[in-house]
């Protein structure tokens, strides 16, 4: 089961990192600023979801091997609010046209 979970967590960090490129790549009728910001902080945000994966991997093994309780992680809380806050921005690009933003 935790394999699957692990594997999870990358294909979400493959998602969010797409979804940087694409933002760049495909939106380029936004100025550069918001377009840079909005493809970096999809970037980051999936940069750090395979580090943390890994680290969350490697700790929950050493965990299993010592008759430990799993580790608790506070990242699926970050995450959801980095991608919330790329969503709200897209969603305002949306409703207000690309021209003004």
């Amino acid at each position: 089961m935790f394999r699957q979970r692990g594997e999870a967590w990358i294909r979400t960090a493959l998602a969010l990192i797409g979804g940087g490129f694409a933002v760049d790549q495909f939106l380029p009728e936004l100025v550069w600023g918001v377009r840079a910001g909005l493809a970096l902080g999809l970037l980051a945000a999936g940069v750090l979801c395979a580090l943390r994966a890994v680290n969350h991997w490697v700790r929950c093994e050493l965990a299993m091997r010592r008759g430990e309780d799993l580790p608790v992680s506070r990242f699926p809380t970050l995450l959801s609010l980095v991608v919330a806050v790329a969503a709200v921005a897209m969603v305002v690009v949306v409703l207000f046209g690309w021209e003004g933003v």
